[in-house]
């Protein structure tokens, strides 16, 4: 084999890995959002709430400190929609259960799916944020000039108040923006840990 072949042959060796590791890293593009929002969920990170279930919410006892709750909506840009929080603060006990309702109207010509993303302000309250029901669980779809109600039922775990990141925090913003769906029907992987 010639000089020449033996570096041509290299060149195609050398081109197929390039293409292999684009190939690699264009699939890990792909699988990273639902990684760090699975990440995100788990651990209260950035802000995301934790999610609880209705037998570990049974469990937790209100206590007589208070903190507020506002809560803000958005709609990502050529969505369609209208999307608002009924009410812009909710007074609570730490511990005590809540219910809070925002409407979303479809205010297109077409039926359109959307989910919400979520977080919490300030970031290391996230994790002393609990969701028992939300809408955020699952893909919603509009139709045509549809309005409808979506309501989360939360509660702030008591520990928020023995921590010393976040002893002091006074109110919490839950936020919410809704995206157009990639998928049009498909539910949202549901990670919720029972146990917790």
């Amino acid at each position: 084999m010639t000089a020449a072949a033996t570096l041509e042959r290299g060149k195609r060796r050398t081109a197929l890995i390039m293409a292999g590791v684009a190939l690699g890293m264009l699939g890990l593009g792909f699988a990273a959002v639902p990684l760090y929002r699975i990440f995100c969920q788990v651990t209260g990170f950035g802000g995301t709430t934790m999610r609880v279930s209705e037998a570990r919410a049974a469990t937790v006892k209100a206590g007589t400190q208070t903190i507020s709750v506002r809560f803000d909506a958005n709609v990502d840009r050529g969505l369609g929609w209208r999307f608002q929080p009924q009410q812009v603060t909710q007074d609570m006990r730490i511990g005590q259960r809540k219910q809070a309702f925002y409407w979303a109207e479809n205010t297109s010509s077409q039926s359109i799916t959307g989910v919400a993303s979520f977080n919490v302000e300030p970031e290391q309250a996230g994790k002393y944020f609990n969701k028992i029901q939300c809408f955020c669980f699952n893909q919603q779809t509009l139709q045509p000039g549809q309005k409808v109600d979506m309501p989360v039922i939360y509660y702030v775990d008591p520990a928020i108040a023995t921590d010393p990141e976040t002893k002091d925090i006074q109110q919490i913003t839950l936020s919410y923006t809704f995206h157009r769906a990639a998928d049009g029907g498909a539910k949202i992987l549901d990670r919720a840990d029972p146990a917790r």
